[in-house]
């Protein structure tokens, strides 16, 4: 973490990312190759996607921090969110709430290869919006991108390719020590990033949300008309990537007003998702039975 808080940085950094390699392989485990051949077959689909996820939400973040007038480090905070697409956890709550374990999948793999060129485009327009001084390596975001995201969850599709059978087997394993290391970071980091939420203001905490949920509806109306590519488009726009706000944060210096923004972010935007989760979920189970 940079901000000092309660809990060593270095146990927090071990607990996240033994975190997000399980999760991404556990996920990896239980995605079939084939099944993306599908997805080629919709190009509309996926361009409307991947124009929610990378352009319609930054451009949403930086209409309604201008609107709300934040303080300038607020902006950017909230804005250099906007501009970071891939959670890792993004796709486990995706495919949990009805999400098409196809589409879903797809869609995490291509919004988080062409954020190594979304970024740094996206971090240029930042510097000419706020007349700063900021930039971002595309090997660097690549090298994030990969190691906590692609390789685990290539490594699960390999799995799951070579030995189906095992993959089968070790997968709801693999599930629920994935759901017990997420509860576990969670405590971890909402203990550490306390004295940060509690000291945010009414403003910044409403920014965000209407971030979120303007998110939420530009991926949901992109996100064609099955329920489960909405679904999948709607979460993966709304859940944007701490990692790569964090690592654009510290290469440039940025002040502590801005990394504050972005954990605020993280958690404000996790509990305004809960109830579209919620939503979609019931919808998933209702048609599967009936």
């Amino acid at each position: 973490m940079i901000i000092d808080g309660l809990v060593p940085e270095r146990v927090i950094t071990i607990v996240a990312a033994a975190t997000i390699f399980i999760v991404m392989f556990t996920l990896g485990l239980g995605i079939v190759l084939g099944e993306f051949r599908g997805v080629a077959r919709h190009p509309g689909l996926v361009a409307r996607a991947l124009l929610a996820v990378l352009v319609a939400v930054p451009v949403l973040a930086v209409l309604v921090v201008r609107a709300l007038d934040l303080p300038r480090p607020v902006q950017v905070g909230i804005v250099l969110m906007a501009i970071s697409p891939g959670a890792p956890v993004a796709l486990r709550r995706s495919i949990g709430a009805g999400g098409d374990r196809a589409f879903a999948p797809a869609l995490q793999i291509m919004v988080s290869m062409l954020a190594v060129v979304s970024m740094p485009l996206s971090i240029a327009a930042l510097v000419a919006m706020y007349a700063g001084d900021a930039t971002v390596a595309p090997q660097d975001v690549a090298l994030q991108v990969f190691k906590a995201q692609l390789l685990p969850l290539g490594l699960g599709m390999l799995a799951r390719r070579l030995a189906p059978a095992l993959a089968l087997r070790i997968e709801p394993r693999f599930g629920q020590l994935s759901g017990v290391l997420l509860f576990a970071l969670l405590a971890l980091v909402l203990v550490d990033v306390t004295p940060v939420l509690a000291g945010a203001s009414w403003r910044v905490v409403l920014a965000i949300l209407l971030v979120t949920v303007l998110a939420v509806g530009a991926g949901h109306l992109l996100g064609g008309p099955a329920p489960a590519t909405r679904t999948a488009v709607a979460i993966c726009s709304a859940a944007r990537n701490p990692g790569l706000a964090l690592l654009v944060a510290t290469q440039n210096a940025a002040p502590q007003a801005v990394i504050a923004t972005v954990l605020v972010y993280l958690f404000v935007s996790a509990l305004t998702l809960i109830p579209y989760i919620a939503f979609t979920r019931r919808l998933a189970m209702r048609a599967s039975t009936a």
